[in-house]
């Protein structure tokens, strides 16, 4: 639960970056007809973090 506060509190915004950059990297590279995969992967990886650790921060309260 600790875990989850501090990306909470301190990693949110870079997660949120992360997954902006991606997302618009994706629809850059998909408009080239580019291969996708690593931001893929990482934007799917912002986005769990980001949504599981707003779940668990409502859960810890």
């Amino acid at each position: 639960m600790i875990i989850f506060a501090f990306i909470i509190v301190y990693f949110m915004p870079i997660l949120g970056i992360i997954f902006c950059l991606n997302l618009v990297s994706i629809l850059t590279k998909i408009e080239k007809d580019e291969k996708t995969t690593k931001n893929t992967f990482w934007l799917t990886l912002s986005f769990v973090l980001i949504i599981w650790s707003i779940a668990m921060g409502t859960i810890m309260k």
